[in-house]
């Protein structure tokens, strides 16, 4: 819950009550304490006076009525609040570069390793109503997981990542975005024009293969009003190996290759589609950023009215003040 606003605020006058309860509750006080000086039998006075109990005691009823009356007076204005929760038909579909540059250890264990060990965790701790599907790319796109609310089969899917050869970002993009779609069905979209469901785009470079283009990939991502949240991963002194032969691997014997991230296509991936950029250049801020994504990427505000909540507060407090009232009640003779 964020913010609280009133949907009928210039009821807030009846708070007014509460200083005037006090006055009078300080008024009647004062009435009696003229009583007990007219009082001419000191010796009854005196054994009633020992059975009175403590003097803050007497004041704990009207301090409970008038947190009651304080209570039923914000219920009367209709408090509102903005409340945060996710869709019972919430998906969010890892999408994964599984290119030769995720070999790279300048993120330890390497990229790829990193990667997994966040992702892994990502899994146990998004809310379990939620559906995880998982999409690897490299110089093509490959479905391995289908949304689902299991995440054993999740955690099986993230371990057969391998890298391999190019990188077809907007290919990656346009079938995660199906499975999206398949996922949630038809559903009305939100406030914010977006349905309930994401995909978080997780890549270390640019890209060098595919037919679609990442910015073409991403407009139909916001076509169909749903976020991509990118990680931008590795640093810019990453190397791998190149072989005898070519390819990757080969324990360098064919030189080192740079490969470094492109944060510049993952911003605008992410601003085109509402989402948002992240970078990461350790295993710790990878974790970091799919521990911020599981507890707000699905997440949407929603206002709700709260008067219920103060009206039984009300009722809760005034029958604690008449409790009160029944305990610390004064007998005269």
């Amino acid at each position: 819950m964020r913010t609280v606003t009133f949907a009928s605020p210039y009821l807030l006058l009846a708070l007014l009550l509460v200083p005037l309860a006090i006055g009078a509750a300080v008024w009647f006080d004062r009435r009696r304490a003229h009583y007990t000086v007219a009082f001419t039998n000191l010796d009854v006075l005196a054994s009633v006076t020992e059975l009175h109990p403590g003097r803050w005691r007497r004041w704990v009823p009207l301090a409970l009525f008038v947190l009651a009356l304080s209570a039923a007076s914000t219920a009367l204005a209709r408090p509102r609040a903005s409340v945060s929760s996710s869709s019972q038909r919430a998906t969010i579909v890892l999408l994964v570069d599984v290119s030769g540059s995720m070999r790279s250890d300048d993120v330890k264990p390497t990229r790829l390793g990193a990667a997994q060990i966040a992702m892994d965790n990502f899994v146990d701790h998004v809310p379990s109503h939620v559906k995880l599907g998982l999409v690897s790319f490299s110089t093509s796109p490959d479905v391995l997981v289908l949304p689902t609310t299991d995440r054993q089969i999740m955690h099986e899917g993230i371990d057969l990542l391998e890298p391999e050869a190019g990188t077809a970002i907007g290919d990656g993009i346009a079938v995660a975005v199906r499975v999206v779609l398949s996922s949630v069905g038809h559903v009305a979209r939100g406030p914010n024009g977006k349905i309930p469901g994401a995909i978080i785009l997780l890549s270390d470079g640019a890209q060098t293969r595919g037919v679609l283009q990442p910015l073409q990939a991403a407009a139909q991502a916001h076509a169909a009003g749903i976020p991509i949240y990118t990680i931008s991963l590795g640093t810019s002194h990453g190397t791998i190996g190149i072989g005898p032969f070519g390819g990757y691997g080969g324990f360098g014997l064919g030189g080192q290759f740079e490969v470094r991230p492109d944060p510049t296509i993952m911003r605008a991936i992410a601003q085109a589609t509402g989402g948002r950029m992240y970078r990461a250049k350790s295993a710790s801020k990878v974790q970091s950023i799919y521990r911020e994504l599981g507890s707000s990427v699905v997440q949407h505000t929603a206002r709700r009215e709260i008067s219920s909540w103060f009206a039984g507060m009300a009722a809760f407090l005034l029958l604690g003040s008449l409790a009160a009232a029944r305990v610390t009640a004064e007998r005269l003779p």
